[in-house]
């Protein structure tokens, strides 16, 4: 008996043959335009010259009213990287929520089917630009100092352990891996801006005034945790402290955000 067989079945399978032996976007591709859609939509631009503005404001303030004692590296350092406490998860969650927010998914997801590639190029776009952004804040604080003491004749200090600089740049990442966990768990850009800086708020607050709280405070309150990364003294309790709230305002966030990335009807 002779086999017969069909033609719309084997151009199929031909097709999609075809289809999986087809490279796919490189990754390095993906990051790129991650990045330039974080910088190029209004929102994001905005963000950026939002951030810039508030650390030479604060920066200017110090140089012309500041103490003598406060116009040094270290000080320039903390004061431009402060604000950047709260603007840097905005930056991540505007990153995270782009295809809900700005009906893109359609063809981001088109384009890139494997929705996990997606989310590990916005994670690693978001770090990328998170570091760009405290490297200018140092180099902000650099050039300030360097005013301060041309014009206001102050003693050149320029004193700042590398585990304080290690630690800001480690904790500020946190930050905005915090905003993208909570921009993908929420997928709203006001909902998720909101909630990333109130309910941490909360429990700072909380556990700072409740003496029930204080110890659970001690190792579920991220701003609390991430104190010592900045000040470069880490022990080994602050490590497991800091890995503990971590778990709770990034891991568990970013896990539930995952899920509905990869899970989410497009429309």
């Amino acid at each position: 008996m002779t086999a017969v067989l069909d033609p719309t079945t084997s151009h199929l399978t031909h097709e999609r043959t075809a289809i999986e032996q087809t490279p796919g976007i490189p990754f390095a591709r993906l990051v790129r335009v991650e990045l330039r859609k974080m910088v190029d939509t209004r929102a994001g631009r905005w963000m950026l010259i939002v951030m810039s503005a508030v650390s030479l404001l604060v920066v200017l303030v110090n140089l012309i009213w500041g103490d003598r004692e406060s116009l040094n590296f270290s000080s320039f350092v903390a004061l431009t990287t402060f604000p950047l406490i709260v603007l840097l998860p905005i930056v991540g969650i505007m990153a995270a929520t782009a295809e809900w927010s700005q009906r893109t998914g359609l063809v981001t997801f088109t384009l890139e089917p494997r929705r996990v590639r997606v989310l590990l190029a916005k994670n690693l776009a978001g770090i990328i630009l998170g570091l760009v952004v405290i490297a200018a804040a140092f180099a902000a604080a650099a050039l300030a100092t360097l005013i301060a003491i041309t014009v206001r004749d102050v003693p050149a200090d320029w004193s700042m352990t590398w585990q304080s600089v290690i630690g800001i740049l480690a904790g500020m990442t946190i930050y905005v891996i915090q905003g993208l966990a909570f921009g993908f768990a929420l997928l709203i850009t006001p909902l998720a801006i909101v909630a990333s800086i109130l309910l941490p708020t909360i429990w700072s607050i909380a556990s700072s005034i409740s003496a029930r709280l204080d110890t659970a405070g001690a190792w579920l309150d991220l701003n609390r945790t991430v104190e010592p990364l900045f000040s470069g003294t880490m022990s080994g309790e602050n490590w497991a402290q800091l890995g503990t709230s971590s778990l709770v305002w990034i891991g568990i966030p970013m896990a539930i955000g995952a899920w509905r990335v990869l899970t989410r009807e497009v429309k």
